[in-house]
């Protein structure tokens, strides 16, 4: 090796080196600035002997060109869920399963470690080389993010282990970092991510590497497959160290079920404490020979379950309380409070979502309020401490006329909610156009809030028919709108007119019409033309044909359609040319699902129209809402507690999306 090749090797090992103490073990032993020297020293040797340049060299992290999309990639062994516990009572029942699963004399050892929440990926080392990471998907299948795994400067590109490795990991953004991030945003007037889960799940599936590199994710291993390691999961965690590969370092042996309580304890009382946020603990069986025996179910293991803590609660002070008007102009009271950092974010505001709640709770200026995020997201105040409630302060009243455009609320018989009955209030507009932009809508990219406030607030855009009459010239002269940025916010208008009705028929808004409904709506038309020319009493013969439309959804869909304003701001978007005919969906007449109904909501792994189309080609059909003749009720993640108490009451069964992929397979 001659003098440069030798240097080159150097300045690698150095720089590993350095990267593994810094997002690793998060104890650099020099400054960012002495770092950033010794890596363009190995860029200026690279540049002057190209051939040095390898794959897997500190310099190949930056990333290359954006790709064109994702391809889908198996995993080698399924990616499980987890079954999930929330008291006492449930984790003894699941060490009662353990106990019983095994034979008499064994002893099962529990490993308890923190539930990191994160981005949960699977990575692929082949003869010491990083050769495959993917998305957790649906669990059978996911997206190939190897080239922005590749960017993480936590995992090595390299290691010392032969033959093949793979293994779970989590990818997580630091609160620290969020911070960062965000004020950057801010900066940027972008807008900030809502925490560091959402970060870091976005920022692996996009296709420019090199912006995924300037993102502070790290990777967290938590699981490896094979068993040639060691004879146990934390024997396999600690030879990962050993390989200089990230782990928590955060695990705990039990060999009791107190010890398993006190563990988890320990684990929620030290959670503000860890770098990066968590959502529980996971409790699993650490010998493999005793994971094998236990097995595990169609959906979960066995010999493993994540207990859940409640949502993350904080103490602040109420400071103002504001009425938010939204895009059905519904008037939502709204807390300012004194910022206060909780779940890896710092919170400002709090949702009183309407003037009952505020009644009951009796939340006041100037008061001391708990609260949480519904859903680890929406922030909302649980609860009031009236015992250091300053003095003269007054309960809180609902306006009589709109905060924004002053016009009398309204409110109808037997309903909680207050409206602005006003549609073309700003408050209203902005919120119908910024729906109408949304992708499972009109997916109008680039139409960013503060760019719709000024086309509101400016009179440009009265509509969102309106938003058709703009062009790039006119666009160019808002405040922070470029030329660039002018152009892409013109061909994604240009490119909306192409979507199909239901689309447009989502993005319109009309009452009781979600996607699904929408779709069938569309196909019922087929054309906004056809939708037009209808009379009323056709209106109300062709939707009242539609199955699971009920009378309010019949009656609702037909007071829109003929309604004078509705009915002109159709015709401008006809006039317009926007959207094209419905394809009609067709169900499969026989497959696994056949003369099965299905109603899927919360986040799941792949888009939901996809798992619609799914549901129909194996002859089920779907639900845009749990009702009568629902049969499943198929859940993902942040589900609402009224979809539930739905399928509670008509007697739909409540599924997750790995039962309903096992039912798409005939099981």
């Amino acid at each position: 090796m001659n003098a440069a090749g030798r240097k080159h090797a150097e300045l690698v090992r150095e720089i590993r080196s350095h990267d593994h103490r810094y997002y690793v073990l998060d104890d650099p032993l020099i400054s960012d600035h002495d770092y950033d020297a010794l890596y363009r020293q190995l860029v200026e040797l690279e540049k002057e002997h190209p051939e040095l340049s390898t794959p897997d060299s500190p310099t190949q992290r930056v990333g290359g060109a954006p790709r064109g999309d994702l391809r889908n990639v198996e995993h080698v062994v399924p990616m499980m869920s987890l079954d999930n516990t929330y008291t006492p009572d449930e984790l003894a029942e699941f060490a009662r399963r353990v106990s019983g699963g095994l034979p008499a004399q064994a002893k099962p050892r529990f490993c308890v470690e923190p539930k990191l929440d994160g981005a949960s990926v699977e990575i692929l080392y082949r003869d010491g080389k990083l050769f495959q990471a993917s998305t957790r998907g649906d669990g059978i299948v996911g997206e190939d993010i190897t080239v922005n795994l590749k960017t993480i400067r936590s995992l090595p590109l390299t290691i010392d282990h032969t033959g093949p490795l793979t293994l779970r990991a989590e990818v997580v953004i630091y609160r620290r970092d969020l911070e960062r991030i965000n004020a950057e945003r801010a900066a940027r007037s972008e807008p900030p991510f809502a925490n560091p889960r959402n970060a870091a799940a976005g920022s692996l599936r996009m296709l420019d590497p090199r912006v995924v590199a300037k993102r502070p994710l790290r990777a967290v291993v938590w699981q490896v497959v094979e068993e040639s390691l060691a004879q146990s999961h934390s024997g396999s965690l600690e030879a990962l160290r050993g390989l200089g590969l990230p782990t928590h370092r955060l695990l705990q042996l039990c060999d009791t079920l107190d010890e398993v309580h006190a563990a988890i304890g320990e684990i929620e009382k030290q959670r503000k404490d860890y770098p990066f946020e968590i959502d529980g603990a996971v409790i699993k069986v650490d010998d493999f020979k005793h994971q094998h025996i236990l097995g595990s179910t169609a959906k979960f293991p066995r010999w493993a379950i994540a207990y859940k803590f409640g949502a993350e609660r904080a103490l602040t002070r109420v400071l103002e309380i504001l009425v938010q008007v939204g895009r059905t102009g519904t008037l939502t009271p709204v807390a300012a409070l004194e910022p206060v950092k909780l779940a890896g974010t710092v919170v400002a505001r709090a949702s009183l979502h309407n003037a009952e709640i505020v009644q009951h709770l009796d939340v006041r200026v100037g008061d001391r309020v708990a609260i949480e995020k519904a859903g680890e997201i929406i922030p909302q105040v649980i609860s009031v401490d009236v015992t250091a409630r300053p003095e003269n302060t007054v309960p809180f009243s609902m306006p009589e006329r709109c905060p924004i455009c002053d016009t009398p609320v309204e409110q109808t018989d037997g309903e909680v909610a207050v409206r602005c009955p006003n549609r073309r209030c700003p408050a209203v507009v902005k919120g119908t156009i910024i729906h109408w932009s949304r992708r499972y809508a009109m997916d109008v990219d680039h139409l960013g809030e503060s760019l719709v406030e000024q086309l509101v607030d400016r009179g440009i855009v009265r509509d969102v028919a309106d938003l058709y009459d703009l062009d790039a010239e006119r666009l160019a002269g808002l405040e922070r709108m470029g030329k660039k940025s002018a152009d892409n916010v013109a061909r994604s208008i240009v490119a909306s007119r192409e979507r199909t009705l239901d689309r447009l028929l989502t993005g319109i808004g009309i009452d009781h019409v979600g996607q699904v409904a929408a779709r069938q709506l569309a196909e019922a038309a087929g054309s906004l033309g056809e939708l037009l020319s209808w009379s009323r009493e056709d209106a109300a013969a062709h939707v009242g044909a539609i199955s699971g439309f009920g009378p309010k959804m019949v009656e609702s869909v037909v007071d829109f359609l003929f309604d004078e304003e509705s009915r002109a701001l159709l015709q401008k978007l006809a006039a317009h040319g926007v959207s094209k005919p419905q394809p009609r969906a067709v169900v499969a007449s026989d497959g696994p699902l056949k003369g099965l109904a299905f109603c899927v909501t919360g986040v799941l792994s792949r888009k939901r129209e996809d798992v619609h189309a799914e549901i129909r080609a194996a002859g089920g059909t779907v639900h845009d809402s749990v009702k009568a003749g629902t049969n499943y009720l198929v859940i993902g993640e942040k589900v609402g507690k009224s979809k539930l108490d739905a399928a509670k009451k008509r007697g739909a069964q409540v599924i997750d999306e790995n039962a309903l992929n096992a039912m798409l397979k005939g099981s």
